[in-house]
């Protein structure tokens, strides 16, 4: 049994689907990572799992429990951290308290205080800037901070929605490493959504392709990569990648 289970998930906005009918799994320990393009379904499915928006169809299993509905502080609770695209953090809190957000469902604080070092371990420039507020860091640093709080949780699953997005080649390079180490060190299972589809593909063991709120194609990490479909999609240059997309969506209208 896979430590997340999603079964024909299908979420609206109002009338129009957003999701219709995903299926996938997140097995305990690994890294998954959903491809897709803009208005692919890919944060929305994430805001599902995490209880952001129910799901009108379909279940989500997590650990053998179904959570499709729950409350977002509940789904914290059973062990689900989400690091939203765009941070999200609190601006004009510390560094320091802002991690401490992260562990407010927690009543030990001296796993809180062995955490917080933890974070700081992964993050040393974190630790030199624990007193600034929050809106005073770089986006890199914001990036690190989120990341950081959503360790501060304990989770079992991390939710990562676009944390290259607006960072320098340099600090993607260095935040896959750190979520890598975490997820290897803490043994922290990830679902990743990122647009930069070869660097997810590089740090993931398994990976899904979603178009227009469907999975259309899944596989290994590896086989993805070679994958000339997602190639020409994702892992060309930007020109290559919009025709590539654009084909194949034809391609599937098709079928």
């Amino acid at each position: 049994m896979a430590l997340l289970e999603i079964r024909n998930i299908e979420t609206y906005y109002g009338p129009v689907a957003a999701i219709r009918g995903v299926s996938l799994d997140v097995e305990e320990g690994k890294i998954v990572t959903l491809l897709g393009g803009n208005g692919a379904g890919k944060t929305t499915l994430l805001r599902t799992i995490s209880g952001i928006v129910d799901p009108q169809k379909g279940t989500v299993a997590f650990a053998g429990a179904m959570i499709q509905g729950a409350d977002p502080d509940a789904i914290v609770l059973k062990g689900i951290a989400h690091v939203p695209e765009g941070r999200e953090v609190f601006p004009f809190l510390s560094v320091r308290d802002n991690l401490r957000m992260g562990a407010y469902t927690r009543r030990d604080p001296d796993g809180v205080a062995k955490d917080l070092e933890l974070v700081f371990g992964y993050f040393p420039i974190l630790r030199e800037r624990a007193e600034l507020a929050a809106s005073q860091l770089s986006g890199g640093q914001q990036q690190m901070l989120a990341i950081g709080r959503a360790v501060m949780a304990r989770p079992k699953l991390m939710l990562l929605d676009e944390p290259s997005l607006g960072l320098s080649p340099l600090l993607v390079k260095q935040i896959f490493g750190i979520v890598q180490r975490i997820n290897r060190e803490q043994g922290v299972s990830v679902l990743l959504v990122e647009q930069n589809a070869r660097m997810a593909l590089q740090v993931a063991d398994f990976g899904y392709v979603l178009e227009l709120g469907r999975i259309v194609m899944e596989n290994t990490a590896a086989k993805l990569m070679e994958s000339e479909d997602v190639s020409e999609a994702y892992l060309g240059n930007k020109q290559q990648g919009v025709r590539g997309e654009r084909r194949w969506r034809r391609k599937k209208q098709w079928r």
